[in-house]
């Protein structure tokens, strides 16, 4: 009998339970986002983000060579201490959400207008923007209008994702990146670990 009436509770529950497997983003977790974004904002050092990509790095960045097709990503250098300090401000931000999150450093590339690079992506590899690989790719209008206006931009276009976008500032008050905060509802740990 006990079986029977702990079978029927399971069915009940699956009948009552939402269909699809990533269901729209809670308010609350977008509210969480959307705070961790405003304090990232005041947090994240824009004139230490300026270091992290070293000349070398961008130099390489759009060379194509037909002998070796990975030139940019052999030559892709980074400035270790403006790299480390910067990567812990964001896995300190993703800290202040009540569940696992990501906090992303993205930074258009000088001298390639519409270009976007992913210079830091943090634990989780979570961003709904991002392609595995990619070292630059087209900004999207979201990233154009937080970097042209400085509002802070909430994103939901993929299915159970949720990014809020907000601008880096330098000490001059000139926007020079922007960060993601983002989740995901349903999220296995293991997917985006490459």
């Amino acid at each position: 009998m006990r079986i029977a009436c702990l079978l029927a509770s399971v069915l009940m529950l699956a009948a009552v339970a939402p269909a699809g497997k990533n269901p729209a983003p809670s308010s609350s977790m977008r509210q969480e986002l959307e705070n961790v974004a405003r304090v990232g904002s005041v947090m994240v050092d824009g004139d230490v983000c300026q270091k992290i990509v070293t000349p070398l790095a961008k130099e390489y960045m759009f060379k194509v060579d037909p002998k070796d097709p990975w030139l940019a990503g052999d030559n892709y250098d980074v400035d270790d201490v403006a790299f480390n300090t910067t990567k812990k401000t964001l896995a300190r931000l993703s800290h202040l959400t009540s569940f696992p999150s990501d906090v992303n450093l993205w930074m258009p590339i000088d001298g390639h207008p519409g270009k976007i690079q992913m210079v830091i992506r943090n634990k989780n590899e979570m961003s709904q923007f991002w392609r595995w690989g990619d070292l630059y790719q087209d900004m999207l209008p979201s990233m154009e209008t937080v970097l042209k206006t400085g509002q802070r931009v909430t994103v939901a276009d993929r299915p159970g994702w949720i990014s809020v976008l907000a601008p880096v500032y330098n000490s001059l008050g000139d926007i020079v990146g922007l960060i993601e905060a983002v989740s995901r509802d349903k999220m296995d740990a293991h997917e985006n670990v490459k």
